[in-house]
């Protein structure tokens, strides 16, 4: 997997846009305005994930490469190396988790706005 390759599934999800509103090193990805994912293009690529509570402890427990998340709230955020340890169908899942997380606090009438993918 490769910075390409995660922005384009970034991208094909409803209603997310791209910016950089840190720096020129980190591609935000939002849905409703809101992020879901950070990827670091400085150094080795990596991508920030909010994640459940739980679920983050298990994945960070479970995988060298998922560490709490860089410079966000650890509770809510792993960062993931992209290193070739993860298969890209399990990273595409914890990107489609993320995704849902955020889309779910989104206010009712926002998300009746975004088309959703049956």
């Amino acid at each position: 997997m490769n910075i390409e390759s995660l922005r384009e599934f970034c991208l094909s999800l409803p209603d997310t846009t791209e910016s950089f509103p840190f720096d020129d090193v980190t591609l935000v990805l939002k849905v409703g305005g809101r992020m879901y994912a950070l990827i670091s293009l400085d150094g080795d690529l990596s991508i920030n994930l909010k994640c459940d509570p739980e679920m983050a402890i298990d994945l960070r427990e479970r995988y060298a490469a998922v560490l709490p998340g860089y410079h966000m709230n650890k509770t809510h955020w792993n960062t993931v190396k992209i290193d070739g340890s993860i298969p890209d169908s399990t990273i595409h899942d914890w990107i489609l988790h993320s995704y849902e997380l955020v889309f779910s606090t989104l206010p009712r009438k926002i998300r009746n706005y975004i088309p959703r993918k049956k």
